[in-house]
């Protein structure tokens, strides 16, 4: 699969790229979920989507925590109010946000915000791994920020 990077771009002003990710937005300091900005989308984008993932995470495809689709290509931050957006189950088969929670004294873990802008829209509530396999031809571009987490 060729690189897909240029302009996009996601971040959060609650933490810095490659910062730790503040107690409040864990799942044991109360689990609220981050604000998360974006800007960049390239032309031709139908739709934003943000996964988080923890690939430290001691399972074979790491720990997803957060699945979001039907942002609006032209969002500046999300808005989880949004018409059309729409949460999809987390690695823990809810659809919502999943704060950090990585085992304690595992180390220090990387949650990957993924944003990933399509040519199409996303079809339902499809997990990462069925958002990957069938979403991946679609992808226009995409870009990442990362937090850090331990206990």
């Amino acid at each position: 699969m060729p690189l897909f990077i240029d302009k996009l771009a996601v971040s959060s002003p609650d933490f810095d790229n490659l910062g730790r990710i503040p107690e409040e937005f864990s799942a044991d300091g109360g689990n609220t979920t981050p604000v998360v900005e974006f800007t960049g989308a390239p032309e031709g984008t139908v739709e934003l989507a943000l996964i988080v993932n923890d690939p430290d995470a001691p399972l074979a495809q790491g720990f997803t925590h957060w699945v979001v689709y039907g942002i609006a290509p032209d969002a500046s931050k999300l808005d989880l109010e949004a018409e059309g957006v729409r949460e999809a189950p987390n690695g823990a088969g809810v659809a919502s946000y999943f704060g950090p929670q990585p085992p304690a004294g595992h180390g220090e873990h990387h949650y990957y915000f993924f944003v990933y802008a399509l040519g199409t829209k996303v079809e339902g509530e499809p997990t990462r791994e069925e958002f990957l396999a069938r979403y991946a031809d679609d992808i226009i571009e995409q870009a990442r920020y990362v937090g850090t987490f331990s206990r």
